[in-house]
């Protein structure tokens, strides 16, 4: 086998590839090494996903430039808008880190390599607000500190990611040593473990093998590729007037022979698509524009901006056929409440799963409900999305899992048409009371968002579901199909009778203290256990008004609210 001196794009295509297949064929194993024994481990999923990402920009691009820097490019825009969960959003800034140093370059030597991978880790860490360490962050740190340092005049393209995949399993197994959380649940770290099975995948293919030979799962590729809604013509016929216009969406690769692509100015096509339409979602990333834009005359959007490029994709809706498809909400679908809305000046974006929940919140002023939660956490481009219809001047979002906050902050430092208020709401019970505390009629957004915050400082949120497996902690000894109740980080109660873990985990909540109990059902639990439950709440706790709502969401039993 030849060595190679260079890393240029159609290799790096080639790995990523191989990466993703890779990583999707542990997705599962990824998945179980939660630190909590709870059916809610998906970081081999996001990770997946947002893999899936970078690979479809890459396909999907028609470009005949195979530069490394073109490619990478891609890869990093792609990883941008599908990235899921912290540590798929972690993993997509290493990559867009990289795509910096990479910029304009056909291929690149060992040295240059290593330095994209510093920059990589740099960006990475930047996107966390408070890093930790013994997680996919210090794997890819302390790896690509290794690797650089054994660089050689006669390193090769392949001893450098031999290295690189070394100590990332070494660092790897090292990482319960730095996370206490991590070391009681007896597990590695599933974000770093899902960087190394990548790794893997890059160095595979360096040995020969090709990408679609490193995919042995029997997992569903539905929940990366979701399958297409069927369109329902008979909802515009011949007697039907144009009402809604049309989601217009394109990849515009700017021309060096029609504009300067460095230093193209966005707002040139913002201001003119402002004249001919709405709710615009418009960005520059290198020398591609993506461009969303609802119009009644797209055939006026393609001809302006063919005047500074060329299209890579193209995609036009009727939205009045979207608008009256009955097609059931997958990920990252939200369910607006209308399919455009007036310009406002404040909107709400939250997200959560179970039909009760979502209902719920819409009826407290949520204005866009993100299909997610746990085991399906929204992407970035979920959220952009839901920025654009709801079309406001400022828009506060709730995410309600600590898991899906950096997608939302990373879709708000994209998003250009509104300022966007990301509530780090933690928990489904933040934010209840985040939207049960909504006041428009204060002085300005900041003190509205100030309020939200501080709304959820107010509540204590416990969850209960299944164990999935034998594990201990924080002196708890918990079975495999064991009720258990925890809030936060802390387990706090097991138990084969899921009634007499409700309890416990009402115990723990002070519920003495508590004036007010929201209890939410799961799709689990039926009329006679929650009625069986609620008695109990009122008999032990008399002084606590107890609302009981059918939630209808999936992995917990019950998630109890406590004001």
């Amino acid at each position: 086998m030849a060595f190679r001196r260079f890393l240029d794009g159609k290799l790096f295509a080639k790995m990523f590839k191989g990466g993703a297949a890779k990583l999707h064929s542990k997705a599962d194993t990824v998945n179980k090494l939660n630190v909590f024994p709870v059916p809610d481990g998906d970081t081999g999923d996001n990770m997946s996903m947002t893999m899936e990402g970078g690979v479809a920009a890459v396909d999907k691009s028609k470009t005949a430039d195979e530069s490394l820097g073109t490619v990478s490019e891609q890869v990093a825009h792609g990883m941008l808008l599908g990235a899921r969960g912290n540590s798929g959003v972690i993993l997509s800034q290493l990559f867009a880190g990289m795509a910096k140093v990479f910029n304009g370059c056909e291929k690149a030597d060992v040295n240059t390599v290593g330095k994209a991978l510093k920059v990589g880790v740099k960006q990475a860490y930047s996107a966390v607000v408070t890093p930790t360490e013994g997680t996919i962050l210090t794997v890819a740190r302390e790896a690509v500190d290794y690797a650089v340092s054994r660089i050689t005049p006669d390193s090769t393209i392949e001893s450098f990611f031999d290295d690189l995949s070394e100590e990332m399993n070494n660092s790897l197994q090292r990482t319960p040593e730095l996370l206490a959380a991590l070391r009681e649940a007896g597990v590695i770290d599933s974000g770093g473990a899902g960087l190394v099975y990548i790794m893997e995948g890059f160095n595979q293919i360096l040995s020969g093998a090709k990408p679609e030979e490193l995919d042995d799962s029997t997992l569903e590729h539905a929940k990366a590729v979701p399958a297409a809604a069927p369109v329902d013509f008979s909802s515009f016929t011949e007697d039907s007037t144009l009402e809604f216009g049309y989601c217009t969406e394109l990849l515009l690769r700017l021309q060096r022979s029609k504009t300067d692509p460095d230093n193209f100015d966005v707002k040139t096509i913002i201001n003119y698509l402002k004249k001919i339409g709405d709710s615009i979602v418009c960005f520059k990333t290198g020398s591609i524009v993506k461009i969303h834009v609802h119009t009644f005359t797209p055939d006026r959007v393609l001809k302006f901006c063919r005047t500074y490029g060329e299209f890579l994709t193209v995609k036009i809706e009727n939205m009045s056929v979207s608008h009256n498809e009955t097609v059931p909400a997958e990920i990252g679908e939200g369910t607006p409440e209308e399919p455009i809305a007036p310009r406002r000046k404040y909107g709400v974006v939250t997200v959560a799963s179970g039909d009760g929940i979502r209902d719920l919140f819409k009826d407290l002023g949520a204005h866009y409900v993100v299909n997610g939660g746990q085991t399906m956490n929204p992407s970035a481009e979920d959220f952009l999305k839901a920025f654009d219809a709801v079309n406001a001047d400022f828009v506060f979002v709730l995410p309600n899992n600590s898991n899906i906050i950096l997608a939302a902050r990373q879709a708000a430092g994209i998003y250009d048409k509104s300022e966007i208020f990301v509530i780090e709401s933690r928990t489904l019970g933040d934010g209840y009371a985040a939207l049960s505390a909504l006041d428009y009629n204060l002085d300005d957004p900041a003190s509205i968002a100030d309020s939200l915050n501080e709304a959820m400082d107010s509540v204590v949120t416990g969850m209960l579901t299944t164990a999935v497996r034998d594990t201990n902690l924080n002196g708890i000894e918990i079975h495999t199909g064991d009720y258990i109740g925890f809030i936060g980080k802390e387990m706090l109660a097991s138990d084969p009778d899921r009634f007499e873990v409700a309890k416990s985990l009402l115990d723990h909540m002070n519920m003495n203290e508590k004036f007010a109990l929201t209890v939410f059902g799961g799709k689990d639990t039926d009329e006679e256990s929650n009625q069986a439950l609620e008695a109990y709440i009122h008999e032990a706790y008399p002084d606590v008004e107890v609302y009981m709502v059918n939630g209808g969401q999936d992995v917990y039993d019950y998630i109890f609210v406590a004001e």
